[in-house]
């Protein structure tokens, strides 16, 4: 009875909250070990978490810009499909299904679920099978929500923001205010030199920036925003800015009442520091920390499913993934489509490995989408943007992000590898499949498939473009 498309529901508190849910995670409650075990001291791993602030301000403001000239949904895809053209999009694709966000997806759900099991089971740790279990049960929980409704899932992301500037905020008071008392023999010869090993720095960054990732995340809803040339910069710049402030509050208590030994012995940050300065506070701060995790797999599917969504839209995935569903106007087979990618990485993987795995995909491409914007000034100097930023400063998270891709596998070869092989796996696929037109039976048992799983999910093409 009406037409079938995105609605525009996002508004500037929604997009602020999207940015807010989606950073505040899991990182800042288990990055710090990996921050602090690959910078060597307490000094150096301040330093690495206030540079990823810096270098995540420096991506947020090139993705606002991006936004305001590039009118469609999709993120890191589109903008590399828009500047540097089909191939590179299609690798990143490739490499953002099969490995960066089911391995990005897997890390938040364990962290979920060891900070909701972790209340049940202190002192000691939570058995991992239980881990995984009640991983995936948050996991799927989120996944139905966002095929039932868009309004719900950002309603619930709006009161999960709130929820996780609480954890922060129960954190940061009594560590300052026991720095304020004086206990200040944590950060005692803080910048150890002999400590710091250089070729581990980019692992160190990797941990860092992924306490931050979600920067991007608005430019993922583009079509759905409301008046986005004003909101996107907006919500970029004030979501970013209370995250590093948050951030570097939170270090600081961390590291006022746990030493450098025990946060690198302790598989839950968060946990530690109420153990040893809240107790009454024991089981309350996992609980909140668990749901800041539910908020960020819920953003994060949230905005993966629109990146589906474009690329079947763009001819760059089968075109089942451009459909919505009838009555809920949610893009359910694209929404459905990473269930068992995240199930199986969860069930075999664990959280640090897994984050070097796929950071060195995720920043490779991020680097080339701030190379796209360089590259779109250059092509069309006419276009005007409502939004601009100096050309220093995509120049200078262009060079970081790829500088960094490259010192990785000199940290972390293994993982590494694995990442790069994953993103080059693409190239017979792009021309096998993508490049090449299918045989006239292929396309015709193709196309069967899809009508009846359209039939089966109650899906349809997008009626009008909105973008």
């Amino acid at each position: 009875e009406e037409a079938v498309f995105l609605r525009k529901k996002i508004t500037l508190v929604r997009a602020f909250s999207l940015l807010i849910g989606s950073m505040v995670g899991s990182g800042i409650f288990i990055s710090p070990k990996g921050v602090l075990k690959n910078s060597g001291s307490v000094g150096f791993s301040l330093v690495v978490w206030f540079a990823c602030g810096l270098l995540s301000m420096f991506g947020a403001l090139c993705y606002a810009e991006l936004g305001t000239r590039i009118t469609k949904s999709g993120g890191h895809y589109i903008y590399i499909l828009e500047t540097l053209g089909p191939l590179p999009s299609f690798l990143f694709l490739w490499a953002e299904f099969f490995a960066i966000r089911p391995a990005n997806s897997a890390v938040v759900s364990l962290a979920f679920g060891r900070y909701m099991l972790e209340p049940f089971f202190a002192p000691c740790a939570a058995p991992v099978p239980a881990v995984k279990l009640v991983s995936l049960l948050g996991y799927y929980m989120v996944l139905t929500l966002n095929s039932w409704s868009v309004t719900w899932s950002a309603r619930l992301q709006t009161a999960l923001s709130v929820i996780k500037l609480l954890a922060l905020a129960l954190i940061i008071v009594p560590g300052m205010m026991l720095l304020a008392q004086g206990h200040t023999e944590n950060f005692q010869d803080a910048f150890d030199r002999q400590s710091l090993v250089l070729d581990k720095l980019p692992l160190a960054f990797y941990a860092g920036m992924f306490a931050y990732s979600g920067w991007f995340q608005t430019s993922f809803v583009r079509e759905e925003l409301v008046r986005p040339e004003r909101n996107i910069p907006l919500a970029v710049i004030v979501s970013v800015i209370t995250v590093i402030v948050g951030y570097m509050l939170t270090n600081v208590s961390y590291y006022t009442v746990l030493g450098t030994q025990d946060v690198l012995a302790s598989p839950a940050v968060a946990v530690s520091f109420v153990q040893r300065a809240f107790k009454s506070l024991i089981s309350v701060v996992p609980v909140l920390v668990a749901l800041s995790c539910f908020g960020t797999m819920n953003g994060g599917i949230f905005t993966f499913s629109r990146t589906l969504f474009v690329a079947s839209r763009e001819g760059q995935w089968p075109p089942l993934f451009s459909m919505i569903h009838i009555r809920r106007h949610t893009p359910l087979p694209a929404v459905m489509l990473m269930f068992p990618l995240v199930t199986a990485m969860v069930c075999i993987g664990d959280i640090y490995h897994l984050m070097n795995f796929f950071s060195f995909s995720r920043w490779l491409f991020i680097g080339l989408a701030t190379l796209g914007l360089i590259v779109h000034r250059h092509r069309h100097p006419e276009l005007r943007s409502p939004f601009k930023v100096p050309l220093f400063v995509p120049v200078s998270f262009t060079i970081t992000c790829l500088f960094t891709v490259a010192m990785s596998f000199y940290s972390d070869p293994l993982n590494i590898s694995i990442g790069c092989t994953m993103v080059l796996s693409g190239f017979p696929v792009y021309y096998l499949i993508i490049h090449r037109q299918m045989s006239s039976r292929c396309r015709s048992l193709f196309y069967y498939l899809t009508h009846k799983l359209q039939l089966l999910l109650e899906v349809v093409q997008q009626e009008i473009k909105t973008y």
